[in-house]
Formats: structure tokens, sequence, C-alpha cells
């Protein structure tokens, strides 16, 4: 394993560094406390620590200072937890004089590695250094984080591009607009249109339409491979196939399990109830879904309210379903929800006491922002938006929240001066 390992850390010594677009998120990176990475895969965690390596070499760190390993390296099949020690014995044995200096070790996926909590805390512990963690469960690492790391980590999640990262990758814009004059906004129109259709996986950006769907559908299978059949040892592959589809074509909407179950038994399935919320449990897990619960302050309420059910990616699921002309609300839905995600938002959603429904009542828990956002296709369906009107005014009235937004594909207007209509393309950049 040492012969593997040395060559591992020459070949990252040798190679020129890729030129990763900037990412919004950046490490904190706080003294004797462990920087872990978490995301969907393929959302651009490896490239985001590539980010900051790259900011450490600008600060004048030597590159013999940084160590970077991918256990998912097919070189390192084999490895298990008995040969941590010797990526410190074949490190310091290159570079001896790195010892008195603070070097800075990058561990990208470590989650596939038994007892790889243990390692990290001694080497909090004993080095001068400063770990950067990578993995794709959520559940898996805040589980050893809690319990292994014992309060010695800081958490960011990368998710695949918000708008702002998708402008700058297709060099539309490096910075977000200061003004929205006709021609921005005309620029603004056509890449957001881009965006909702391909969504903002990296990899799959401006490659044809063919190989980005068989790309994005390959992601998927990863994931229930790699996250939750091995990791979980699930044997009902049909089951939990079943359940992405059906949760793909509820993104947007509230989902059941107990009616999906008996939709399971209908088609002669067979899974139980508790397995099928143990597989949704996983999805989540696995950043696939989010759940968003119903606002209340009960408890019980909460878990007789079916959660609404939401897709990481709109591109993503552009691959899985077919889409209609009536779908393109459901999927800026979708678009929104990440985009409150992405910011740090918790989000609920709402049923006002007269029967009306709120898309998203969010909560900043640092900023102490709360506000109430409705999502409409456009305001020339009058049913419709004369619906989502009445449900965001109720919701208003209720929580006595003196404002309101309702986000559209591209319209803009202030009603009354306190709800606030605008279109999508300005509102991802809010």
């Amino acid at each position: 394993m040492k012969n593997k390992l040395s060559q591992l850390i020459d070949d990252f010594h040798e190679r020129d560094l890729p030129d990763p677009v900037l990412r919004a998120k950046v490490f904190p990176q706080i003294k004797g406390k462990a920087d872990v990475v978490i995301g969907i895969r393929r959302a651009g965690k490896t490239w985001f620590c590539y980010q900051k390596i790259i900011e450490l070499l600008k600060a004048g760190i030597r590159k013999n200072q940084i160590l970077f390993l991918n256990f998912e390296d097919d070189r390192l099949l084999e490895f298990s937890v008995g040969h941590f020690q010797e990526i410190l014995d074949v490190y310091y044995a290159k570079y001896p004089e790195n010892k008195n200096s603070k070097c800075y070790f990058f561990f990208d996926e470590i989650q596939r590695i038994d007892q790889w909590e243990v390692f990290i805390r001694r080497l909090l512990d004993t080095e001068n250094v400063q770990i950067y963690i990578t993995g794709s469960s959520s559940k898996l690492l805040s589980t050893e984080i809690a319990t292994g790391l014992r309060g010695r980590s800081i958490t960011t999640e990368i998710f695949p591009f918000d708008f702002l990262e998708f402008l700058r990758f297709h060099g539309i814009f490096a910075e977000k607009p200061v003004s929205f004059g006709d021609k921005t906004a005309s620029i603004l129109r056509n890449a957001v249109a881009t965006y909702f259709d391909k969504g903002g996986f990296p990899e799959v950006q401006g490659i044809d339409d063919h190989v980005r769907i068989d790309i994005l559908q390959g992601y998927i299978d990863t994931v229930l491979l790699k996250d939750i059949i091995e990791r979980h040892r699930v044997s009902n592959f049909i089951a939990i196939k079943y359940l992405v589809r059906s949760l793909m074509i509820s993104s947007g909407q509230k989902f059941s399990v107990n009616k999906f179950y008996n939709t399971m038994k209908s088609m002669s399935v067979k899974c139980t109830k508790n397995s099928l919320y143990e597989y949704l449990d996983h999805l989540v897990d696995a950043f696939l879904f989010s759940k968003v619960p119903v606002h209340s302050r009960s408890e019980k309420i909460r878990q007789l309210n079916p959660a609404k059910i939401y897709t990481i990616d709109t591109g993503l699921l552009n691959a899985m379903t077919f889409r209609n002309s009536s779908d393109s609300g459901r999927l800026l839905e979708n678009m929104v929800f990440m985009h409150l995600r992405r910011n740090n938002f918790d989000v609920e959603y709402v049923n006002t006491k007269d029967g009306y429904e709120t898309d998203f009542f969010v909560h900043h828990k640092i900023k102490k922002q709360a506000a109430l956002i409705q999502v409409c296709w456009k305001m020339s369906d009058k049913k419709t938006f004369e619906r989502e009107l009445r449900g965001l005014a109720s919701a208003m009235d209720e929580f006595s929240i003196p404002s309101g937004t309702i986000v559209t594909w591209d319209d803009e207007a202030v009603l009354d001066g306190s709800i606030n209509i605008i279109p999508v393309w300005k509102w991802l950049l809010s």
C-alpha cells in the first residue's frame, strides 16, 4: 500500500490543477476543526477542494505542503483503517521538512473507509494540519462526525451550480449584474431558460442533449448503487426504483408514503411500509431529494401532514421524466426551492386557517429573516394566479407578515405596495 500511496502523492504534486469555476461557498477553516464538504455526487465537491488548493498556492503555500487523496481511486480499493498511518509515514518521509510547517490534507470521499473519523481525530490532536474532507452521504457523515469527531468539524454543503455560478461557467457574467436594462434582461432570460432545462451539474454543461440525459440518468444509478444499495445493504432494488420514479413525478407536490405503499401492493410489488420510509430517508440522505414539512408548532400536525418533495436539480428532473407545458410551474417551484436551500433557509409550506396554501414559509436562523414566497408560472393564467395570490395574502394576514413575494417566469409588478412579483431570472440573483 505504501508504494501506491507514494505514487498517488507524486501524481498529485506533478500534475497541473484544473481551473474551477468560482463557487459561492467558502471553507470556514477554523483552527483545530476539520472542514467537511458534503453534497450529492458530481455536484463539484472535488473541484471545490481544487478551488481551495489554488487559493492556498496563491497565498504562498508550497504545493508539497498539500496532500490530496481520493479514496474512490481504484488503486485504493484495498485500503482499510490499518493503512491510515502509512499515509503519514509516506508523506513525511518524502517531505520531512513539513513536520515543522503547517500542512493541508484533502481527503476525498473518505467515508468509504470504515473508522475514518478515528484517524481524523488523531490527526487533529497530534499534527499541525488543516483537514478537508468530502463525502456523499449526509446521514453517514453527520452521524460519524457527531460520535467520532466530537464537535471537531465544520460542515459545508455543495450543490449543483446556482444561477450565478452557471452564468460564470458559460462566460455570460463574471459577477452579479448591478442593473437590469433591456440587453441584460434579454441575456438573462435566455440563460435561465437553458439553466431551467439543463440544470446545474457541472459535468453536463455544454454537452449534447442525448449525451447529457444519459449522463444524468447515470448519476441516479450511481447514487442508488453506491449511496443506498451498497451502503445500507438494500436488496429490494425494484421497490426503490419505483420510489425514485414516483418521487420525481411528484416533485413539488405532497408525497404520501402510505398511498405509495398501496399503489405498490396493487402492482404486486412486495415491500413493507417501514422499508419505504427507510428508502425515502436514504434518498434524502444521499441529497437526491429534500422533504419540506408543513409549517406548524405542533409536531403531531407536522407528522400527520405529508411532506412536499423536491429534487436536487431541474436538469435531473427533465432527464428522468417526460415534461409537458403543465409541468413548467412545478419545475419553477423546484428551482425556487433549491435557491432557498442553497442560501441556508429553513423551508416549510403553509396551510392557512382559511384553507389556502402558500408554497414556502422561509426562515433564516442567522439573519433572523422570515418570508412568504409563492410560485406562479405567469400572471396571464388568471385562475391560477388569483389562487396563488389568495393563498399568499391569507398567509400574510395569518402570520402578520407585511409583505410577500410571487416568483414568476417573466412577469414583474408590485401589488398593493406589499406583494412583489418578480421574474425568476432576477430573483435567482437576489
